[in-house]
């Protein structure tokens, strides 16, 4: 039995791993709020959602009546994540500086990462002596792939819970085997993986029974003890979740109307591409990298095999892949499978079933793992096992959005279209608008309602600006229907945008068909909307007053607002013009 981490000599190669972490992160530690933070679906969606309830004290704050009065004249409370989050907790402790919270999140998610597959490796794949170094380099790859940090141990976290669930089924240290399967709820997004590792591991449970009969039966009892806990302590974390949809309903979701035929391209040659992309690269959200290293890896090691072994672990590799390549297919077509049955299967508006994506990358690693355990333990056998481990990094590490950006800002060669973190939340600039208006009107930001044009409602919303729109995965289907006659005009432009909005609607946002689903404009080169068919009486009806647009609108009185000002920083990615919608005249 090896003892991971208790030897000092031992513990060198994890050391060296930690420190390749660390200068990994280092780019993005060093530029703090000048370097970039991936803003898609990350820096526009769940930064500043987070930041809003440890900012207002509402992590906790649970109840029929209770919301978030900064988005969307008050977002029901439950809508957002749940307060008993080490995610949460992390952003309690920096309540009001939302990137360091991010980047401390960050370091602690990649570490903790890392150690999981190292604990992993050096018990079930990577467990000899002379094998530490490697499974440091195979945990290194793994902390520094691409992926949301925000999510939390969504995806690095799970090698911990595939050795507790290992642990359980041999039997050793059970005790701790069930306290890491409480744990991982408190630091990973049930609706991301909880049901598919519930469908996963039961399903392994019940395949080893059935091929090992009572012998079997010990360890079954313990594994289902194991996955009755998480699911569990899934309860306990997202209990606001499950009672408004088991026992009390708080509020119809605007997924109800999330219509897959109108949204999404359908056939079968739709289905197979998107099959062979989760299958070779993964899906943006679950740790994307190009499984060809691990293919490479898998040939070479057969390969070199003599034939009695070859055909045992042959037979062994086949299986997982045909597993994932029948993952890959689900996934690509489940989608066009919830066309057909949406209608009377209501659950699958608010369900995605494709997201069994989020366990493919531990997955595609443990085959890394196992063709490298075969290799062998000589000087060249370790050379060609290293490089391998180097290669699947070089692939990896160009999908890293937050790594590549914060590289070339370091040379000196930033892309245009990706501004830092003080560029794009624009706290100078705004504090300018948010001071205009004080001195107009002698009013805070707590009295009027935004909207934003061109730029994400989540800039404004880091700004303590209250806004009408946001980007969600769950808001009340009435208030979709109350925000739409103020971009109907502009929908009835352009079918795509309705689409867009009326089949799915997560962005809430105010469209412009002459700018497309554009929402980052900078303000170079300048962009002029022609003609924003707004409406301006909806709009103020809803309770909204200003309009912050990136973009400048030729005949801002067709639309029925008037141009206060125009605003500009040296530090902003955007140029701000501040547009109002005036009171209508009585009589």
């Amino acid at each position: 039995m090896t003892n991971d981490f208790s030897p000092p000599a031992s513990r060198r190669p994890l050391y060296l791993a930690l420190l390749g972490l660390f200068l990994f992160l280092l780019p993005v530690l060093l530029l703090g709020r000048h370097g970039y933070v991936l803003i898609h679906d990350n820096l526009d969606t769940e930064i500043p959602l987070v930041y809003l309830l440890t900012k207002l004290q509402l992590a906790f704050a649970y109840g029929r009546d209770v919301g978030v009065p900064e988005v969307m004249n008050g977002i029901p409370r439950n809508a957002l994540r749940p307060g008993l989050s080490a995610t949460v907790l992390v952003f309690s402790i920096f309540r009001n500086n939302p990137l360091a919270a991010y980047l401390m999140h960050q370091v602690l998610v990649r570490v903790l990462g890392l150690l999981a597959m190292y604990w992993l490796l050096r018990r079930y794949g990577l467990s000899q002596p002379g094998q530490r170094g490697l499974a440091a380099a195979v945990a290194l790859a793994w902390a520094t792939l691409p992926l949301y940090s925000i999510y939390g141990l969504t995806v690095l976290g799970q090698p911990a819970l595939l050795r507790a669930a290992l642990d359980l089924r041999q039997g050793r240290n059970p005790w701790l085997a069930w306290a890491v399967c409480a744990a991982f709820p408190l630091w990973s997004i049930f609706v991301y993986v909880g049901p598919f590792i519930a469908v996963v591991w039961g399903g392994l449970l019940l395949l080893d029974l059935a091929r090992r009969g009572r012998a079997a039966l010990p360890a079954t009892v313990r594994g289902a003890v194991g996955l009755a806990l998480l699911l569990a302590m899934y309860i306990v974390v997202e209990w606001p979740l499950f009672y408004s949809l088991l026992v009390a309903k708080q509020f119809v979701s605007h997924r109800e109307e999330f219509d897959f035929v109108r949204l999404l391209p359908h056939g079968v040659g739709v289905g197979l591409k998107e099959a062979l992309r989760y299958f070779l690269l993964g899906q943006y959200h679950a740790s994307p990298f190009f499984r060809g290293v691990v293919l490479l890896a898998l040939g070479l090691v057969l390969a070199r095999l003599a034939p009695a072994r070859r055909l045992v672990l042959g037979r062994r590799v086949g299986w997982v892949l045909l597993a994932l390549a029948g993952a890959s297919l689900f996934c690509g077509f489940a989608p066009q499978l919830a066309m057909l049955y949406q209608k009377q299967l209501p659950l699958l508006h608010a369900f995605t079933l494709t997201r069994f994506h989020f366990l493919m990358s531990l997955t595609w690693f443990g085959l890394f793992a196992l063709a490298l355990r075969e290799l062998p333990a000589t000087p060249a056998g370790r050379r060609l096992a290293y490089g391998l481990v180097a290669l699947q990094c070089v692939v990896a590490l160009p999908l890293n959005a937050e790594y590549v950006n914060n590289l070339r800002i370091l040379a000196g060669v930033p892309k245009a279209d990706a501004p830092s973190y003080t560029s794009f939340v624009a706290p100078k600039l705004f504090s300018q608008v948010k001071t205009f208006l004080l001195r107009q009107t002698g009013q805070p930001p707590a009295a009027y309602r935004v909207v934003s044009l061109g730029l994400p409602p989540a800039v404004a919303q880091l700004n303590d600006f209250y806004t009408l729109d946001s980007n969600q995965n769950s808001y009340p289907l009435p208030y979709k229907h109350s925000f739409r006659p103020l971009v109907a005009g502009e929908l009835a432009k352009s079918p795509a945008l309705a689409t867009y909005y009326d089949a799915w609607g997560n962005r809430c946002y105010l469209m412009s068909a002459e700018l497309g689903r554009n929402y980052l404009i900078g303000k170079q080169p300048p962009r002029t909307v022609q003609h924003l068919d707004f409406d301006a009486a909806a709009f103020r009806a809803l309770g909204g007053r200003y309009l912050l647009s990136a973009v400048r609108l030729a005949h801002p009185e067709e639309s029925g607002l008037r141009l206060l000002g125009v605003f500009t920083d040296s530090e902003a990615y955007w140029r701000l013009h501040l547009y109002e919608a005036p009171a209508a005249k009585a009589g």
